[in-house]
């Protein structure tokens, strides 16, 4: 599908993507799980043009959740490696296309200190631009969103700031990882399988949600906009009728 046929005034404000099916596109080119891993780079960077095309504001990847942890080592110690050596690679690029990059999920350990440092110096060095912004979900789960959140109220009823009884929600919204986001309006997952997996829990509660059978390292723009365009087929009612 190309861009022509998305309505730019009904674009999602929010578009939310669980990058799935890395393994399975190498399992079936009798190739290891690292090399899908890789494939999936160019998906991630053109689904990014994409987005720039059409006029998007927020853009969230599923990079690595909290429970990736439990994969074999020789895979973790991969996606450590790569996601710094891709923020290497892409900084300039993503610099100049005037695209902030921000990261949500849990910084403290097991997160490699290296990653971490190359992490805070991306999101730095993009922090000016407001074209587009690319959040990538890195040691991320929704549930330990919230139960952050919640450490963040309790941290601050505990100091007398917050009394028990104004909390709200504003209050969460308020001490998510990235408060200034907008809501998901748009949550898309590849690969075929249909389930959230605790990915933005509170910020997709009335997200559309978009299932493709496409693994991760086929999708692209057309993808993207295919399922812009399915979003922009449905009626949003919010409870209404």
């Amino acid at each position: 599908m190309s861009a022509e046929r998305i309505d730019r005034d009904r674009l999602p404000a929010h578009v939310g993507i669980i990058m799935d099916g890395n393994g399975r596109w190498a399992a079936q080119r009798d190739e290891p799980r690292h090399v899908g891993h890789s494939a999936g780079e160019a998906a991630l960077f053109d689904t990014v043009e994409g987005a720039l095309e059409l006029g998007l504001r927020y853009l969230t990847v599923y990079a690595f959740s909290t429970e990736n942890w439990k994969r074999p080592p020789t895979e973790v110690r991969f996606l450590m490696n790569f996601n710094r050596d891709l923020l290497l690679r892409r900084a300039d690029e993503l610099d100049e296309r005037q695209v902030r990059v921000r990261f949500i999920g849990r910084r403290g350990r097991p997160v490699p200190r290296r990653l971490v440092d190359m992490i805070e110096r991306t999101e730095a060095r993009t922090a000016r631009h407001r074209r587009l912004t690319l959040q990538v979900a890195f040691n991320y789960g929704g549930r330990a969103e919230l139960v952050d959140a919640a450490r963040a109220i309790a941290r601050d009823a505990a100091a007398g700031t917050l009394k028990p009884d104004r909390v709200s929600a504003k209050s969460v919204q308020a001490r998510l990882y990235e408060p200034e986001a907008p809501d998901v309006d748009l949550l898309v997952r590849t690969s075929g399988e249909q389930r959230t997996s605790n990915f933005l829990l509170w910020e997709a509660a009335y997200a559309e949600l978009v299932f493709t059978d496409v693994l991760w390292p086929d999708f692209d723009r057309r993808e993207l906009f295919s399922a812009v365009r399915r979003y922009q087929d449905r009626a949003r009612r919010f409870g209404r009728v």
